[in-house]
C-alpha cells in the first residue's frame, strides 16, 4: 500500500508532464479504437442492407457473380419458366422474378451522371415485392410503363431530382429515357448506391436485351418452413431444368448475404489494416515519448529514490513504484483514448457522408472487444515502455542520496548498445542491398521489409551515438551565428545523447516513411511518364467507369479528323501452353492499329503478325516459364465460345509497366470463335488524329462523347496529369495519417524540453543571475529544440530515401525504371522540421523565461 501511495503522490506531483505522455497514449488508442468502430459500423451497415434486401431463398444463374461484372455487359439471366417451377416447390409462399444490373449509367436532363462519386454502384432493375422489405414508396407510385422510372430518395436529394424529371439510362443494349413517377426511401442505411426502378417488361428489354428472362428469382417461405428446408425443396423442384440443377446457384438468405458481404469485407479489411498500421506507427513513436518521460523523471528523482532505498525500500519496491505510475498513466490515457476513438469514428462517418457514402450514427457499432483491445494495448505499451526506466530506478543505490540529482550514463551499456545498433544497421543495409539486386519483385519485397525493420531499429539504437556528430555538424552551420546562446543550445542538446537520440528517433520514424513514400511516388510518376513518351503512339485515350457501350463506340468512330480508331477489349479464356499447362487468363483483343498505338518491343517475331489470322502473341515471362517459342500453337478456350488453336507469332518484352504480360490477338479472331452477343464491349478505345488536326480532333472527340459523361477523353498530357494527381492524392492521404505519428513526436519534443527545463531549474537561475536575459534564455531553448528536430529529420529523411531507392529498384522489375528524388519535398520537410522544433519549444521556453531567479537558484 505504501508503494501505491508513493506512486500516486509522484504521479500527481508531475501531472503536467504526465499529461503529454497521456496524450500520446490517448491519440494512439483513439486511432485504433476509431478504426475498429468505423469498420465495424460499416460492416453493420452492409450486413443490415444485405440481410434486408435478400429473399428467404434466391435462385440465380450458376455463372452469376456477386459483383455483377459479366463479360458482355449483360447480366447472366434465367428463363421466366424457372419462376413457375420454383413456385411449385413445397413450402413456397411466393416466387418472383427480378431484374438487376450494375452495368448502367443514369444521367439527368442536363447530362450529369446521377451515380455515386465514391465508387458505389448504380443499380437498375424492376420493382418487386421483395423490394418492400428494404424500401417504401414515399412519393408517387411504382413505374407502370416504358416511360416511367422510380428513384431512391437519397439519389433524389443529392441531385435535386423531382417528380416529372427525365432520366436517361445508358446500358450496353442502348439508351432509353423515362420520367420520374415515384421516389422510394430506404428503411435501412443506403451506403451510397444510386438505385432506379422500371416496370418488369422495360427492365427485361432494356437491361437484358430480351423479354422473358430474369437475373434472379426471389423465393419466400411459407409459415413454419426454414430457409434451409426451402432451399432443398426448390433444388428438388428445379432438378432437370436446363439439363441439370448445376445450372443454378440456389442460396439461403444467409448464404446470399455472406457472398455479397465477402467483396465488401475485402475492401473493408484493406482500410482497416492500413489504418491500424498507422496507429501502430503512432504507438511506436509514443513509446519513445514514454521512455523519455520516465527516464527524465527517474533522473530528477535520483536523490529521492536514494533516500527511499536508504530507509529500507527494496529494488523491487522502487521498480514497482515506477511501473504503477506507468500503469496509471496507461489506464487514464487508454480510457480517454477509447472515448476519443468513438468520436473519431463518428467524425470519419460524417466525412464519408460528405463525400457521398451515407453512414448513419444509428448503426454505430462499439463491440465489447473494442474498448478491451484499446485498454490492453494502451496499458501494455505504456508499462513496457516504462520498464527500462523502472529498472534503472531500481538500480539507484542509497549513496545516491548524497549526490546531486542525475546519474552518469552506464558506459558499458552504451558500448553494448552501440555494437548491437551497428550490427542491426549493417544487417538492415545488407538486406536492402540484397533487395535492390533481386531478380524477382516478390523475392525482393521480403528482403525490403526485413531491411526497413532492421535499419529502423538499428538507427533507433545507435541514435545516441549519432547524436554527437550530427548535432555538432548542424550546430556548426545553424547555431554558431547566435554566439554564446547558440553554443549553450548545442551543449544542452549534447548533454544527454540518449535523451536527444530518443527524442529525435520519434520524429525520425514518421519522416522516414514520408521520405520513402515521396521517393516511390515521384519515381512511379517519372517512370510512367517516360514510358508513355516512349511507347504510346496514339493521340487520345477513351475510358471510364463503364465498359464502352456500342452507341458510344459508334460516336467515337464517327468523329471527324481521325486517322484511325482502335478497339481494345479483354476476353476471358483458358490458355493451354505447348507444355500442357492450363491457366485462366485474359486475352487482349484489339484492332491491328493497336500495334502503333502502343509500341511494344518484341524478343522474337513481329507483333503485327500476331494480328493475323488465328495468331496471337505472348509475353516474354510467360514464354520463359512455359518454353513457348514463335511458331508454337496455343490452345485458347474462349469463355462463352469455342476453343481455338492460335499460332504464336510474336513474343513481347515484359520489361514494361503498360500491358505487362498481355497476350494480343485480333478482334476478328475472337469474333470467329465467340458468338456476337457474348463478345465483351471495349474496355477502352484509342484514336489517332490526322496530321495537323490534333486540336480540332480532340475537341470533336470530346463533343462526340458529350452525351456519355461516364467516359473521359484524354490526350497524353491529360493522362500524365491524371496519373500524377492520383498518386498525389494517395500520398496526401498517407501523409495525413502519418501526421498522427508526427504529432506524437512533437509532443515528445515538448515533453523532453519541459522536463529538461525543470531538470536545469537551478542552472537556469544561475545563468539568469550572471546576466542571461529572458529573451536569450527563450532563444537558447528554441535553438536546442530546433537542432533536436533537425537531427531527427536528417536521420529520418536519409533513411527514408534509402528505403525509397531500394523500393524503386523492385519497381524497376515491373517496368518502372526511373529513380526520382523529390528534392523540393525533401528540402521542404527538412525546413518544416525546424518550424516543428520552434513550435514545440514555445511553451517550455515561455515557462523558463518566467522563472523567478532567486527561487530557481534555491531549487535543490
Amino acid at each position: 500500500m505504501t508503494v501505491f501511495k508513493t506512486s500516486m503522490r509522484n504521479f500527481f506531483a508531475h501531472k503536467g508532464r504526465m499529461a503529454l505522455s497521456a496524450v500520446a497514449v490517448l491519440l494512439s488508442v483513439a486511432f485504433v479504437c476509431g478504426t475498429l468502430v468505423f469498420t465495424d459500423t460499416m460492416n453493420t451497415t452492409f450486413d443490415k442492407l444485405f440481410a434486408t434486401t435478400s429473399a428467404d431463398v434466391t435462385v440465380s444463374p450458376k455463372a452469376a457473380k456477386a459483383d455483377d461484372t459479366p463479360q458482355n455487359g449483360k447480366p447472366e439471366s434465367l428463363p421466366a419458366a424457372t419462376v413457375t417451377r420454383a413456385q411449385k416447390a413445397q413450402g413456397v409462399k411466393s416466387a418472383e422474378g427480378a431484374v438487376s444490373s450494375m452495368n448502367v449509367t443514369v444521367v439527368n436532363s442536363k447530362n450529369k451522371n446521377m451515380g455515386s462519386s465514391t465508387g458505389a454502384p448504380t443499380i437498375a432493375g424492376n420493382w418487386t415485392k421483395n423490394d418492400l422489405r428494404s424500401m417504401e414508396i414515399t412519393s408517387g407510385h411504382a413505374p407502370r410503363g416504358p416511360t416511367e422510372v422510380m428513384v431512391d430518395a437519397d439519389t433524389a436529394d443529392k441531385h435535386d431530382l423531382k417528380m416529372g424529371d427525365e432520366l436517361r439510362t445508358i446500358a450496353v443494349t442502348g439508351d432509353f429515357k423515362a420520367k420520374i413517377v415515384g421516389i422510394a426511401t430506404f428503411k435501412v442505411t443506403n451506403p451510397g448506391a444510386a438505385v432506379v426502378y422500371f416496370d418488369t417488361a422495360t427492365a427485361q428489354r432494356e437491361l437484358l436485351g430480351s423479354t422473358g428472362r430474369f437475373t434472379q428469382i426471389n423465393v419466400s417461405a411459407a409459415q413454419g418452413v426454414t430457409d434451409t428446408q426451402l432451399k432443398q425443396n426448390v433444388t428438388t423442384a428445379l432438378a432437370g431444368a436446363e439439363k441439370a440443377t448445376g445450372a443454378y446457384k440456389i442460396q439461403t438468405q444467409k448464404e446470399f448475404s455472406d457472398e455479397n458481404r465477402e467483396g465488401v469485407g475485402e475492401f473493408m479489411n484493406v482500410i482497416k489494416y492500413a489504418m491500424l498500421g498507422f496507429a501502430g506507427i503512432a504507438f511506436l513513436v509514443g513509446i519513445f515519448l514514454i521512455i523519455n518521460t520516465f527516464s527524465m523523471l527517474v533522473a530528477q528523482r535520483t536523490r529521492e529514490i536514494g533516500l527511499m532505498r536508504a530507509i529500507g525500500s527494496s529494488r523491487k519496491q522502487v521498480n514497482r513504484s515506477v511501473l504503477i505510475e506507468a500503469l496509471f498513466l496507461g489506464v487514464i490515457g487508454s480510457i480517454l483514448g477509447v472515448a476519443a476513438g468513438v468520436g473519431i469514428a463518428i467524425g470519419l462517418m460524417k466525412l464519408m457522408s460528405m463525400a457521398g457514402m451515407n453512414l448513419s450514427t444509428a448503426d454505430l457499432t462499439v463491440k465489447t472487444t473494442t474498448p478491451v483491445i484499446g485498454l490492453i494495448l494502451g496499458v501494455v505499451v505504456t508499462v513496457l515502455a516504462a520498464y527500462l526506466p523502472a529498472r534503472r530506478a531500481g538500480k539507484v543505490s542509497p549513496m545516491a542520496a548524497l549526490r546531486d540529482a542525475g546519474t552518469p550514463a552506464d558506459g558499458k551499456a552504451g558500448w553494448i548498445r552501440g555494437i548491437i545498433g551497428l550490427l542491426l544497421t549493417g544487417a538492415g543495409g545488407a538486406a536492402l542491398f540484397t533487395a535492390a539486386g533481386a531478380d524477382k519483385a516478390s523475392d525482393g519485397s521480403m528482403m525490403l521489409g526485413a531491411g526497413v525493420v532492421l535499419s529502423l531499429i538499428g538507427f533507433v539504437i545507435i541514435g545516441p551515438l549519432l547524436a554527437g556528430g550530427v548535432v555538432r555538424a548542424l550546430s556548426a552551420v545553424l547555431l554558431r551565428g547566435f554566439g554564446p546562446v547558440g553554443r549553450l543550445a548545442e551543449r544542452n542538446a549534447l548533454r544527454n545523447p540518449r535523451r536527444t537520440g530518443a527524442t529525435g528517433a520519434a520524429l525520425m520514424i514518421g519522416l522516414a516513411l514520408v521520405a520513402c513514400l515521396s521517393v516511390v511516388g515521384s519515381s512511379m510518376v517519372a517512370s510512367a511518364t517516360e514510358e508513355l513518351d516512349k511507347s504510346v503512339g496514339t493521340d487520345f485515350i477513351v475510358q471510364g467507369n463503364q465498359r464502352i457501350v456500342p452507341q458510344a463506340q459508334k460516336a467515337i468512330e464517327s468523329t471527324p479528323g481521325m486517322e484511325h480508331v482502335t478497339s481494345y477489349k479483354e476476353v476471358e479464356a483458358k490458355l493451354t501452353s505447348p507444355d500442357g499447362k492450363t491457366e485462366d487468363s485474359d486475352v487482349t483483343a484489339a484492332d491491328p492499329t493497336y500495334a502503333s498505338d502502343l509500341r511494344r518491343e518484341t524478343t522474337a517475331g513481329d507483333l503485327s503478325a500476331a494480328y493475323g489470322k488465328d495468331a496471337m502473341s505472348v509475353g516474354s515471362g510467360y514464354a520463359k516459364d512455359h518454353g513457348v517459342k514463335v511458331g508454337d500453337t496455343m490452345t485458347v478456350a474462349f469463355k462463352d465460345g469455342r476453343t481455338a488453336e492460335l499460332k504464336v507469332a510474336a513474343i513481347t518484352n515484359d520489361d514494361v509497366a503498360i500491358d505487362k504480360g498481355a497476350r494480343y490477338t485480333n478482334i476478328s479472331t475472337v469474333e470467329k470463335y465467340v458468338p456476337a452477343d457474348k463478345i465483351p464491349p471495349n474496355d477502352m478505345m484509342f484514336a489517332k488524329a490526322k496530321d495537323g488536326q490534333e486540336k480540332t480532333a480532340y475537341a470533336a472527340l470530346k463533343k462526340s462523347l458529350d452525351p456519355y459523361p461516364q467516359y473521359q477523353v484524354r490526350d497524353q498530357t491529360d493522362y500524365k496529369q491524371e496519373l500524377k494527381d492520383q498518386i498525389g492524392q494517395l500520398l496526401n492521404m498517407v501523409y495525413g495519417l502519418l501526421a498522427l505519428a508526427i504529432i506524437v513526436a512533437v509532443l515528445g519534443v515538448v515533453n523532453t524540453l519541459a522536463l529538461s527545463v525543470v531538470e536545469r531549474t537551478r542552472e537556469i537561475g544561475l545563468m539568469r543571475a550572471i546576466g542571461l536575459s529572458r529573451r536569450q534564455l527563450r532563444r537558447m531553448i528554441r535553438l536546442e529544440s530546433v537542432v533536436i528536430a533537425l537531427f531527427g529529420a536528417l536521420l529520418g529523411l536519409g533513411l527514408g530515401m534509402g528505403w525509397g531507392a531500394t523500393a524503386q529498384k523492385l519497381l524497376a522489375l515491373e517496368g518502372l525504371k526511373v529513380l526520382e528524388i523529390p528534392w523540393p519535398t525533401i528540402i521542404g520537410v527538412f525546413i518544416g522540421s525546424a518550424f516543428v522544433g520552434l513550435f514545440a519549444a514555445l511553451v517550455p521556453a515561455f515557462r523558463a523565461g518566467r522563472m523567478n531567479v532567486l527561487n530557481a537558484i534555491a531549487t535543490d
